[in-house]
């Protein structure tokens, strides 16, 4: 069971970790209790922040004021408030169809690098990833055969910590057509999980796809 806010060291106080680390390395529930500030009488911020999660996921969309003041903790002022916060956000950011998508399956990646799938060079993309599991960038770190001298971890992560990434998915087409990795791509893996960890951003998944499938190494149990 998550403590008390009041009980909650400072440094792991979400508004301590945003000025740290950036938002995009907080989850959902520290997001919202940032924007609640605080509980009520009987129920912690974090209670609270919980339900309103819990809500947003069920919304299509943004969630309804009605749905929102439901929730034991939420008020017309904080209903509002939230609801504020979605609108510009639509406004202002609108959806790229890349940013903000949420990967919890390796299906989910295919979209993002549709364009390189069917390429006759490797290419090697590296998506990098929020808190929440919600995708802030991606990028071509590097064209050609692949070796461990040109997909390096600076080159990886630099752009990553830029970021303010939680943890990253890599991914490269394979233009043979074949979905076995390599002994190359092992050794890349590997060294490249050795060095998130020491950054303390984690490699999810390293995807290869060609222009008819797909192969996770977490799923091939490489990871």
């Amino acid at each position: 069971m998550r403590k008390r806010m009041r009980d909650t060291p400072n440094r792991d106080r979400p508004r301590e970790r945003l000025a740290a680390r950036g938002p995009q390395a907080l989850t959902d529930t520290e997001l919202i209790t940032l924007l609640l500030g605080r509980g009520t009488a009987g129920r912690d911020v974090w209670q609270v922040a919980g339900d309103v999660e819990r809500c947003l996921k069920r919304a299509e969309r943004s969630p309804s004021y009605d749905d929102l003041l439901e929730i034991d903790g939420i008020g017309s002022a904080k209903a509002c408030e939230i609801m504020a916060c979605f609108e510009l956000g639509r406004r202002y950011f609108g959806d790229d169809g890349v940013s903000g998508s949420r990967i919890t399956r390796p299906e989910d990646v295919l979209p993002l690098v549709a364009e390189w799938r069917d390429k006759k060079q490797e290419y090697f993309v590296c998506i990098t990833l929020s808190g929440a599991g919600e995708v802030i960038e991606r990028r071509v770190v590097t064209i050609g055969i692949l070796n461990q001298s040109l997909v390096h971890p600076r080159e990886v992560f630099s752009e990553a910590i830029t970021d303010r990434a939680a943890s990253v998915i890599l991914v490269h087409n394979h233009p043979s057509g074949t979905l076995d990795p390599s002994t190359q791509d092992l050794g890349i893996t590997r060294q490249l999980v050795e060095a998130g960890s020491i950054l303390g951003i984690r490699v999810l998944d390293h995807i290869i796809v060609t222009k008819n499938g797909y192969a996770s190494l977490k799923e091939l149990g490489h990871l």
